[in-house]
């Protein structure tokens, strides 16, 4: 590999891998495991590309003995993983799945044989399609319902867990599930969308509330998904306010009534026209500000934004106009000459400096770890069997640096975790795009290590770059 600037981070500073379970675990019908939203999602026609489902994945359900064998050869410290609700608890009520849980029993332990931190996230999007079919996260109950669910996985884990998030990317199960659709549930209608988002967060607290009573020693927090924003003219008034707007909706709804206790009022205003918030009640913003340990940050680019404009049209996917409710008219600009990544996402890693020391100055202190950063990229399998991923490998290189940035600027940043393992099952995107530093042929579930892979474990051993 090229020669590089050396880097070295903090001592004890804590390097990672992620996933998800329903992007990687397969195993969709066995040991009492029944459906989640996305189950019935990508089996709707139309709703994944190329109608892929998460049915066997990465098949990592059996073969986690390997993958974890994997990250200790990549020198992970730490491995972040979420809980299938419908696998521990089939429907989302009542007794839990012993099946289920035995599951990540026998991953926590193989974790731990190996020197590596398990991190359990406890929601990564796979509701129980029997909470939905009773109302989703829409519905004030479901949040109760993940509090019950919660406590009882930490019961089952917690002698063996210290490290856990409540949810993981709120804004995504809220606004992409609920108002724009483009990912499950599938529905469409912005006041539902507001009114999950509120119900996510006030799970998140009632959650961290019972868990702390059970176990004062459990690290516990939440993952959000945040961005850098920049207005496209900042002596535009009309730019400015689209950033305001924008960040507001993407930053500032789920930071302030986690770390502030309060709605962001200008979004509130903002929103009018479409809630009046009537679904917080007396005690909840107290509960959702209960404290935390930790703050998990995923970052992956920056928003440019613009004030509206008839001549340019909407942006697709998850930039999608009713992905932001009371902002559909904001334009999503690209700068020209900034590198994309196969997701279409500006390359953006200063963003993600900004973004730590933002959070550090403008909110009350609290341990950060980046909990997911990573990139998708066309990767070309050579003939001997090697994946080349130099794109991804500048990727994460620069990110590292940002990261370095960060700490140097006052951020309390902690730990990072790349995203991802293995290339998984990306969603609404199927099997198309690839984030994994290790290469997963889906016909046969073959694992081989790709370059990102071999660069990260350099950084894992050296705490930080080599030259």
């Amino acid at each position: 590999m090229t020669s590089i600037d050396p880097l070295t981070f903090p001592p004890g500073f804590l390097w990672g891998a992620a996933t998800a379970s329903y992007q990687i675990e397969g195993a969709a019908t066995e040991d009492g495991r029944t459906p989640s939203i996305w189950d019935t999602f990508s089996h709707t026609p139309g709703k994944t590309l190329g109608g892929d489902t998460g049915d066997v994945a990465c098949d990592h359900y059996h073969r986690y003995r390997e993958d974890v064998a994997l990250m200790k050869d990549l020198g992970v410290g730490a491995y972040r993983f979420s809980i299938a609700w419908p696998r521990v608890q089939p429907g989302g009520s009542g007794p839990m799945n012993a099946q289920g849980l035995d599951f990540y029993r026998r991953l926590v332990d193989e974790l731990l044989e190996h020197d590596i931190l398990p991190w359990v996230t406890l929601y990564h999007w796979d509701l129980p399609q029997e909470l939905e079919d009773a109302g989703g996260w829409p519905n004030r109950d479901t949040a109760a319902r993940f509090a019950e669910y919660a406590v009882q996985v930490h019961a089952a884990l917690g002698d063996r867990v210290r490290n856990w998030t409540t949810f993981n990317e709120p804004w995504c199960s809220a606004f992409l599930g609920y108002a724009s659709g483009v990912h499950a549930p599938g529905r469409q209608h912005a006041p539902d969308g507001l009114a999950a988002m509120h119900h996510l967060l006030l799970g998140h607290g009632e959650a961290v509330r019972a868990i702390r009573a059970a176990d004062p020693e459990a690290k516990l927090g939440i993952t959000l998904n945040l961005y850098a924003i920049s207005p496209a003219d900042p002596a535009s008034p009309g730019d400015l306010d689209a950033a305001r707007r924008i960040d507001g909706l993407a930053n500032r709804i789920f930071l302030d009534p986690v770390l502030l206790g309060r709605y962001p009022e200008d979004v509130r205003q903002d929103l009018a026209g479409i809630s009046d918030f009537g679904f917080v009640r007396d005690g909840d913003l107290e509960t959702i500000a209960a404290p935390l340990d930790l703050l998990g940050i995923n970052y992956y680019s920056r928003h440019v934004v613009g004030a509206p404009d008839p001549d340019v049209p909407a942006e697709p996917y998850w930039r999608a106009p009713t992905s932001w409710p009371g902002s559909e008219d904001v334009r999503f600009l690209k700068r020209p000459g900034v590198p994309v990544t196969d997701m279409d996402w500006e390359v953006d890693a200063p963003g993600l400096t900004e973004t730590l020391v933002r959070v550090a100055k403008e909110y009350p202190p609290v341990p950060l770890y980046i909990t997911e950063n990573g990139a998708a990229y066309a990767d070309t399998v050579e003939p001997d069997g090697s994946v080349d991923d130099a794109d991804r490998v500048a990727y994460f290189d620069a990110h590292f640096r940002a990261c370095h940035d960060a700490i140097a600027a006052g951020a309390p940043l902690h730990g990072y975790f790349a995203w991802s393992l293995l290339d998984n099952f990306e969603w609404a995107w199927g099997y198309t795009k690839r984030f994994g530093m290790v290469r997963v042929d889906y016909a046969t579930q073959q694992r081989t290590i790709k370059a990102s892979g071999h660069r990260y474990r350099e950084v894992t051993k050296h705490n930080g770059l080599a030259g």
